[in-house]
């Protein structure tokens, strides 16, 4: 009778552990994408890939210039496609990119969930962005000099400087041009 328990006991384990796995493959076919998203799972990141399993995301790298905002200047954006699926954009200019840097632009796009960003919502997702690039930085490994690592490295900075009573994430937000016109802080 103990042996059926513990047989018992351990496909329930099994089975539950399955049913909880997130099918990384279903959210991008692009294999630096999905070596991102597995660094994600690993490093206990499984928020990102709920938020992307809940809201039916799919990711991919897009040529960003001829988006209207911020044109070449764009990491990565969040919207819909054609079908009204929701869709990360990741600049195509950033497809060789370290996968720990396209981890960390997946995580914060997975915090965009409704049809436009507000204050908290942009201060979420860029606190997970940086929260992630603190954790996923590799200190003895060399980074592009490139807009993303400057990027990255100034908002984990922020990030660890930061406490209850400074967000100096959301200070930075707050104080950006783009960011106050878009979210009517003028």
């Amino acid at each position: 009778m103990k042996k059926l328990v513990l047989v018992f006991v351990a496909f329930m384990f099994l089975a539950c552990n399955q049913a909880f796995a997130y099918r990384i493959n279903s959210f991008s076919s692009d294999a630096k994408i999905i070596a991102a998203m597995k660094l994600l799972e690993r490093s206990g990141d499984t928020d990102v890939l709920r938020n992307l399993q809940k809201y039916g995301m799919r990711v991919k790298f897009s040529d960003l210039s001829m988006v209207s905002y911020n044109k070449s200047k764009t990491f990565a954006v969040s919207t819909y496609n054609k079908y009204g699926t929701r869709v990360i954009l990741i600049n195509s200019i950033y497809k060789n990119a370290p996968t720990e840097q396209i981890a960390c632009l997946i995580a914060h796009e997975s915090y965009h969930t409704g049809y436009s960003a507000n204050l908290e919502e942009e201060t979420l997702a860029t606190q997970k962005e940086a929260a992630c690039w603190s954790r996923l930085k590799i200190a003895s490994k060399t980074y592009p000099d490139n807009r993303l690592t400057r990027r990255l490295d100034k908002l984990s900075g922020l990030y660890l400087a930061s406490d209850s009573s400074n967000n100096l994430v959301e200070q930075k937000i707050a104080d950006s041009s783009f960011y106050r016109t878009q979210f009517g802080l003028n």
